[in-house]
């Protein structure tokens, strides 16, 4: 009877391992966005700023979507939103750089700024990571 009784368990165990679902084949992203530029320090109305920034995947997996914006501290004013495409499906890391002039007429004042490096996965929200900067701008 206990035999019958372990041969039972034992089979009911193998059972369940088999069955289980298997969590394993998930990807680990580990997703990071370095922001080289713009950097903490004051700039001015008129000067042209470089934006230079790297996402990556620290397990070599595939960088799937990426977003950078620039907004006002203050108000959350967003003046810059790109890429206009946020699929970008680029193998362990993506570079992404572009400039642009603070000036009115690209939204910009006196006051304190925010870029913000977003990276996430396949769908919205997927192991997303999310760097920012703070920097001033003067007159």
């Amino acid at each position: 009877m206990r035999t019958l009784t372990y041969g039972l368990f034992i089979a009911l165990l193998i059972t369940w391992v088999a069955c289980k679902d298997d969590d394993d084949n998930t990807p680990v992203f580990e997703y990071h966005a370095h922001i080289y530029q713009p950097d903490e320090s004051n700039k001015q109305m008129g000067d042209t700023i470089p934006i230079h920034l790297e996402f990556e995947s620290h397990t070599g997996e595939i960088v799937h979507q990426i977003n950078v914006q620039i907004f006002n501290a203050t108000t959350h004013a967003v003046v810059y939103d790109q890429p206009l495409d946020s699929h970008v499906n680029s193998p362990v890391s993506y570079e992404f750089e572009d400039s642009i002039i603070l000036s009115a007429a690209n939204g910009f004042s006196e006051g304190d700024w925010v870029i913000q490096a977003k990276v996430w996965g396949e769908t919205d929200g997927e192991q997303e990571e999310v760097e920012s900067v703070n920097f001033h701008i003067h007159k």
